[in-house]
């Protein structure tokens, strides 16, 4: 069976594409607003057409979604393609204490399911995979979570809503999230069960992540990438605050200095401005490189940009080993899917 090729909105540095990459479709197209994201995009794969452009901008008078005409350069009329991507989550999340169901963020989804409505007019599109945090799914959001489910009714995709632990796919951090799937076909739909792992047969723990990694660069305006090593995200902010001396493993008195465990998994990787976890010897914060193996990205994976700009990239990805065993469900269902179209035709 020859696989839908992607179509990635909201990409960021490609985590879920990574997954859906190692599980053998092609990343056709992808799209992000932040510019550094696509220049990760770009260098980690190489042949995707990956462009930086706001998703909701629309051409006049016609207010027609201008990223459309993008996506058309890249494929052919009615060939298929699955659309994966995960929106902006801040004004959902639980760690904002803020948040608001009417935050303007809120409507991204909304954009999304736009998009793919848009492409089912002119393309075969197979399936829909939405990623989010949990609190999408919190009751003072719930209006816009039940509109995104009719949203989906509407589009005749059959959806199914499950939530999902980062530790159950190998990747040592307490992450959650809520994976809505939604298929063309109800038989792939009914097929698409993602495999987990035994936690007790994986080590799940910080220590066996980035125990044996040597002391990261501190950043400085004159450091060259040439000088990180082993690992060019090896780099982290050089550690200022007098609480970095190591000499306790109390709890933190802020958010802005928790501190990791050696023998337990990390907390989720999403940081905010200078809240980048705490090295569990306690004297700096972790690495760009450390966070991004917490998440469970290869060691051939680079990311691009400003310090800040990598913070945001790694925290906003989705753990490639979660989107793998997505992908290769995904991969099955569609193939159950096919074998029974084909029996019936028969």
């Amino acid at each position: 069976m020859v696989l839908p090729r992607i179509v990635s909105l909201f990409s960021g540095a490609g985590g879920l594409d990574l997954g859906f990459h190692q599980e053998g479709y092609e990343i056709a197209f992808a799209v992000d607003r932040m510019a550094a994201a696509i220049q990760t995009h770009k260098r980690n794969f190489p042949t995707t057409t990956s462009v930086a452009a706001d998703i909701t901008a629309r051409s006049e008078p016609s207010g027609r979604l201008v990223i459309l005409d993008e996506i058309a350069k890249v494929l052919k009329d009615g060939e298929a393609i699955g659309i994966i991507g995960g929106p902006p989550c801040q004004g959902f999340s639980r760690a904002n204490p803020n948040s608001r169901a009417d935050d303007p963020r809120n409507q991204m989804p909304t954009y999304y399911l736009e998009i793919v409505e848009a492409l089912q007019a002119r393309y075969d599109v197979q399936f829909v995979l939405f990623e989010n945090v949990m609190g999408i799914r919190d009751a003072k959001h719930s209006v816009t979570f039940r509109g995104i489910l009719a949203r989906f009714k509407e589009l005749k995709l059959t959806a199914g809503v499950a939530d999902h632990s980062a530790l159950d796919y190998g990747v040592p951090q307490t992450r959650n999230r809520v994976i809505i799937s939604g298929f063309k076909s109800e038989a792939a739909a009914r097929a698409f069960k993602p495999k987990t792992i035994p936690r007790e047969e994986v080590d799940l723990t910080v220590r066996g992540t980035i125990g044996l990694l040597p002391q990261p660069a501190f950043f400085s305006r004159s450091l060259s990438v040439d000088e990180i090593r082993p690992h060019p995200n090896h780099w982290t902010m050089t550690p200022r605050s007098k609480r970095f001396k190591g000499e306790t493993d109390g709890p933190a008195p802020t958010r802005s200095f928790r501190r990791l465990s050696w023998d337990k998994p990390s907390p989720t990787v999403a940081y905010g401005h200078r809240e980048i976890h705490v090295h569990p010897d306690g004297t700096r914060r972790l690495s760009i490189y450390e966070a991004m193996l917490l998440q469970g990205f290869p060691e051939t994976f680079v990311l691009e940009g400003t310090l800040s700009q990598q913070v945001e990239q790694v925290s906003n990805a989705v753990p490639p080993p979660v989107a793998s065993s997505l992908a290769a469900a995904t991969r099955v269902a569609l193939t159950a899917a096919s074998s029974i179209g084909q029996e019936t035709a028969a």
